[in-house]
């Protein structure tokens, strides 16, 4: 594939460089802030080489070239259009355009959006230590290294780590999203998790009870929030807004000074006396409702979420669960969501495979081979976008298949020690790696056998009309008079 070719051709089929105000790319897809979309050639853009789709969503157009492709592709692009030469006025753009997106979006999509800005950039540790657990859940099985030796004392020592200082990170994400100082959040996180409170671990121990201070006619808990999501995420939104609100009336000159301190301070007070407290609440609630669903009807639970994952990974509503699996991993010790999202990952691939051994269409074929692939991997936007919605019934197919595997993984009690890796990466971090091996195996097969009954109807590519030729249609006029 000729990366620069590839760049330089895609440029007037987006309406030319000035109709492109930004551009970047995530593992998968380039994604463009566009001035009139009316203006793309979205038809020829998805015949050419490498590209396997393209969509508008969330006010992106978005063109899909797979993990490993879209970085070489980006590199000329951002050369073509000047990326790095941006003028005033369209940086104005860009970020006007931005916020109209953002204000486009309905209440559910702005904050899934949110969630995932805060929770993508911590994912990374969160996939370390639980990798780390998965070692040190091996070697303790098989008994290969003894539980006092000093080996895996450390091993054990790095795994917990990330979910100690957890609150930290969340504090730094969130103040960077909520427009406020990110050190601040980090601060706010760290006296959440400061060693007088006792670790919220402590209380499996029934002999363990949290001091109590007593602080202007309340009681106060000293119980800290370790491995916990909700309250912190709270907290520093309130930080944010009191940070705000004390820089309208501090002094330029002092800001630097009394603004941090006031923050602290009073965010301080409302995190252990108010918003911790009630985030903590609400928290546990989230966690017990789900686990209860999760123990009293397993099966069902994991039908429904397998087969309705990848519908709602359409709408980008997925992006919260991070929040959501982060608590459940921090209070119950275990994700048991993360099976259901993975084998609902999978099983596209498995759709995508029936689609790649049935079709036709030699273009087709180059699209979904690599895209399965990549959806085993556990990333499933090719295939989606590129190959199973593009027929629709196999994307029926792999909600299927997804919601076949989910029912298996959750009956046989499958799940993971961290967030955010799915498909055969997440052995790593599988508790239960033959059942897990079983789902995937149910939801890939469910998925390319019902794909391949339901079948689909073959896109024919129309002929393109000629343009018109003034000197042609006189002659035929002049035939037709005569």
């Amino acid at each position: 594939m000729d990366y620069q070719k590839t760049a330089k051709e895609l440029v007037p089929l987006l309406g030319g460089k000035d109709n492109i105000i930004s551009a970047s790319h995530c593992a998968t897809r380039l994604r463009l802030v566009i001035d009139d979309e009316s203006k793309v050639d979205k038809e020829n853009m998805e015949d050419m080489e490498g590209v396997k789709g393209a969509f508008s969503s969330s006010g992106q157009f978005q063109i899909i070239f797979g993990t490993g492709t879209v970085n070489k592709v980006f590199e000329p692009f951002a050369e073509e259009i000047g990326l790095n030469d941006q003028t005033e006025e369209k940086n104005q753009k860009q970020m006007d355009h931005n916020e109209a997106a953002k204000q486009n979006m309905n209440p559910v999509s702005r904050f899934a959006k949110v969630l995932s800005n805060i929770f993508v950039p911590i994912i990374p540790a969160i996939v370390a230590a639980g990798m780390l657990m998965g070692l040190l859940n091996l070697l303790n099985r098989f008994g290969w290294v003894n539980p006092e030796s000093s080996l895996y004392i450390l091993l054990d020592m790095f795994s917990s780590a990330a979910f100690i200082v957890l609150p930290i990170l969340i504090g730094y994400s969130a103040a960077r999203e909520f427009g406020g100082n990110t050190y601040l959040g980090a601060v706010i996180g760290g006296i959440m998790t400061h060693p007088t409170l006792l670790n919220p671990w402590g209380l499996q121990d029934g002999d363990v009870q949290p001091e109590v201070l007593s602080f202007i006619g309340m009681d106060i808990e000293l119980l800290g929030y370790q491995g916990t999501v909700i309250p912190v995420l709270l907290t520093v939104y309130v930080m944010c807004m009191l940070e705000k609100f004390f820089r309208k009336f501090v002094p330029n000159m002092v800001d630097l000074l009394v603004t941090p301190f006031l923050t602290i301070m009073s965010t301080g007070f409302v995190a252990l006396m108010v918003v911790g407290p009630l985030g903590r609440l609400l928290g546990e609630g989230v966690t017990s409702s789900l686990s209860y669903l999760y123990d009293t009807g397993a099966g069902f639970a994991g039908l429904v979420f397998g087969g309705l994952y990848s519908l709602i990974v359409l709408t980008g509503v997925h992006h919260s669960f991070h929040a959501i699996e982060a608590e459940i991993l921090g209070q119950v010790g275990f994700n048991y969501l993360l099976p259901i999202w993975a084998v609902a990952n999978v099983a596209q691939g498995g759709a995508g495979l029936a689609v790649w051994f049935k079709t036709r269409n030699k273009k087709m074929k180059e699209i979904a081979a690599p895209s399965a692939l990549a959806a085993f991997l556990g990333i499933t936007e090719p295939v989606i976008f590129g190959v199973n919605l593009r027929y629709r019934r196999p994307f029926i197919g792999a909600a299927i298949g997804g919601a076949l595997g989910g029912a298996y993984v959750t009956i046989t009690n499958v799940t993971a020690n961290g967030i955010g890796v799915t498909g055969l990466p997440m052995f790593a971090i599988a508790n239960e790696p033959v059942n897990y091996a079983i789902g995937i195996l149910i939801a890939v097969g469910g998925a390319f056998i019902a794909t391949w009954i339901l079948g689909w109807q073959e896109e024919e590519k129309q002929p393109k009309k000629e343009a018109p030729n003034d000197d042609k249609d006189n002659e035929e006029k002049t035939e037709k008079a005569i």
